[in-house]
């Protein structure tokens, strides 16, 4: 009863505008002092060692190695290279604008970054092919989604700290369900536009044409394959693998002068932004996650939920619902620390690997950056556009559908998940 009033407590904070961390934060003391179930001399000692994590550096060098891509110019021929790839399709440059959100997934980690970075450099094109603005938001939004679902990924790196799993193992399952995710974004785009005939392309593969983009983009793609290849390989952490891309992509930028030092200032605010959002989050959600631990509230859970009787299948639908909801309201890092340490044991109790659960829990959230009202990458689209978010929103419902038919697979199949452990190393 007591940890149910101070979330409530909590939630109401959260709709009168008080940032997560604060909300949580206080709830946490609260729930503390009432239950004495940790002293409270122990809170910033506990705050301190939740981000004191070597894994954590990853974020913020991800986010700075996808900077320095766009900033050089690096990213603009990625989605050449995507282009000369597909844009013989029917739904060409659609197809290709997906492909291009993939292929910064492979080296931002973010959502957000992967919509803005994208969304900047194809809207336009989009338009001109004959999509309608809304819904070519939608088409980046939802292709963006794969920034937190294809490696690297911000989330697996946090979700690995909350559950004290290897991000790298995680990486290694997640590559599948992330291309599940990013094809599955491609059909949809290819029927919606056999019916609607946004786009018609006329051109044919041209083998020349495809190799003098893969030759220009062969610096662009030596970013994302020094990023995987070294952690699927083992030759490095994701951490090291992160530095190190983000050296690759700084040199290349100022041999190539596309980059100076006074864009550094820039590129290294943001990403202090970025870990100003995400760790004090990640904090004061590992304490809560210690509290609701030591009072026994996962086991309670689990014991209430298997009273009722269910197996495997019901239970993969009751954690698709509620991620599904959560991710409606909240955004990925929070559900992850909140709801993990929650759904995991539940799940281990039906059979489900806590690798497979975690790239179950990953997909599944990433549906909340495009479902509103928090809806990230929508947000992130309608400003760059000016469009309502409410037209994004209503043009981004088959994706939406096409991701959540992808996360049910792959919740009911865990064959997808744990493939890549084995598979994916050298």
């Amino acid at each position: 009863m007591i940890v149910s009033l101070c979330v409530f407590g909590a939630i109401v904070l959260l709709i009168f505008g008080v940032p997560f961390w604060a909300a949580m934060g206080l709830g946490t003391v609260v729930i503390l002092w009432l239950t004495d179930v940790l002293p409270l001399t122990l809170v910033g000692e506990a705050l301190f060692e939740g981000v004191d994590s070597f894994a954590l550096i990853a974020i913020p060098l991800f986010v700075l190695t996808g900077d320095a891509m766009v900033r050089s110019g690096l990213g603009i021929k990625l989605l050449n290279f995507a282009e000369a790839t597909f844009g013989s399709f029917r739904s060409g440059f659609g197809t290709s604008t997906v492909m291009g959100c993939g292929l910064f997934a492979c080296i931002s980690g973010s959502d957000a970054a992967d919509a803005a970075a994208v969304g900047r450099l194809t809207m336009a094109r989009l338009q001109e092919r004959g999509y309608p603005i809304d819904y070519a938001c939608a088409l980046v939004a939802s292709g963006a989604c794969t920034g937190i679902l294809i490696p690297p990924s911000i989330a697996y790196i946090i979700i690995g700290l909350v559950l004290g799993i290897s991000s790298s193992t995680l990486f290694q399952a997640a590559f599948l369900p992330g291309v599940m995710v990013l094809i599955a974004v491609m059909l949809t785009n290819a029927i919606i536009n056999r019916i609607r005939n946004y786009e018609k392309s006329t051109g044919r593969f041209s083998f020349a044409v495809w190799r003098h983009a893969l030759w220009d983009a062969k610096w662009g793609l030596s970013i994302p394959l020094i990023i995987l290849g070294g952690i699927y390989s083992g030759i490095f952490t994701p951490t090291e693998s992160a530095a190190i891309a983000v050296a690759v992509a700084l040199v290349i930028g100022f041999i190539q002068k596309t980059l100076t030092l006074k864009d550094l200032p820039a590129m290294l605010g943001t990403s202090a932004r970025v870990c100003g959002v995400v760790l004090p989050i990640i904090a004061v959600a590992l304490l809560f996650s210690q509290a609701l631990t030591v009072l026994d509230i996962p086991q309670t859970f689990v014991a209430w939920v298997m009273d009722f009787g269910v197996g495997y299948t019901e239970v993969v639908l009751l954690m698709l619902t509620i991620l599904i909801i959560a991710g409606m309201f909240m955004e990925t890092g929070p559900n992850i620390v909140v709801l993990g340490p929650l759904l995991l044991p539940l799940a281990q109790k039906v059979g489900m690997n806590e690798i497979h659960f975690c790239v179950f829990m990953i997909t599944t959230l990433g549906l909340g950056f495009i479902t509103p009202p928090f809806g990230l990458n929508l947000f992130v689209m309608s400003g760059l556009t000016r469009t309502p978010i409410s037209a994004i929103a209503r043009k981004a419902v088959p994706f939406v559908a096409a991701m959540i038919l992808v996360s049910a697979i792959i919740g009911f199949v865990p064959a997808l998940s744990m493939w890549g452990v084995t598979a994916l190393k050298f």
